[in-house]
């Protein structure tokens, strides 16, 4: 099951996170979180649904059918952020993937930004706590700790903080080792950490990280245990971003249906 907004495009959102469940042999169960008007540039208008309506749509479709495991994609209010930690406390026993990625325009003006810190604040408190892997670009965590909207204590790290706040497993993209040279790194139980090497995506690339977590996504629904999964979906990953096209005049789109 996907939580996440519809693009319009196809290139992101739930159209897209269809495509990469079915190249992966599962049938993708929606939740939509908001409408955009968007084109391959821009996103120009987000409607948000409302938490009530987003719980009635996952919980109609979890009590028809059984679930192999949850990604939570994009959301745009706290209630809705409560709304889905809910739905995902009533259904632990099934891994969830929790992909903190950028979604919509930025806030223009206080009241859209506080509005952005209570959603981050609600993802961070309510469902980071059930996510079996949270996938999250180092740059933005970089940035929320640079701008003190995320408060990690004594851990070492952002990442760390995670972990110690109930996420399983952490995968950050393109966290630097050392001077030019980037790694994805998974951070798991015990601080045990993985680095595989991180390659720039194409100019003019969009969000690499949802088809990341949408085929780990797949992957765990297989079966597969976590870091095994993890490198299978940045393989995945890489595939279609190395495939990708230019529909039309703003950002590239990967390549779904591309095969390993």
């Amino acid at each position: 099951m996907i939580f996440g907004p519809f693009d319009p495009t196809g290139s992101d959102g739930l159209p897209a996170d269809a495509v990469t469940c079915a190249s992966l042999g599962c049938h993708g169960l929606a939740a939509v979180t908001a409408l955009t008007v968007q084109d391959t540039a821009a996103v120009e208008d987000v409607q948000a649904i409302s938490p009530e309506l987003l719980d009635d749509q996952a919980r109609c479709v979890l009590e028809d059918m059984p679930v192999q495991a949850i990604k939570v994609g994009a959301l745009y209010t706290a209630e809705a952020a409560s709304a889905v930690a809910q739905v995902a406390a009533d259904y632990s026993n099934v891994p969830l993937v929790l992909h903190l990625g950028q979604r919509g325009p930025l806030p223009e003006d206080a009241a859209e930004q506080e509005d952005a810190d209570d959603l981050l604040a609600a993802t961070l408190e309510l469902v980071l706590p059930q996510a079996d892997v949270v996938v999250v670009e180092h740059a933005r965590l970089a940035q929320w700790l640079a701008d003190g909207t995320m408060d990690i204590g004594e851990a070492s790290s952002p990442a760390h903080a995670m972990l110690g706040a109930g996420a399983k497993w952490v995968l950050v993209l393109g966290a630097p080792l050392r001077p030019g040279h980037f790694a994805n790194t998974l951070i798991g139980p015990n601080g045990t950490t993985t680095n595989t090497p991180w390659q720039a995506p194409p100019e003019r690339s969009g969000d690499s990280g949802g088809l990341l977590a949408t085929a780990l996504t797949a992957y765990l629904a297989h079966g597969m245990p976590v870091p095994q999964a993890v490198e299978h979906a940045l393989a995945h990953a890489d595939s279609g971003i190395s495939a990708s096209f230019l529909p039309g005049m703003g950002r590239r789109v990967a390549n779904r249906m591309r095969l390993q």
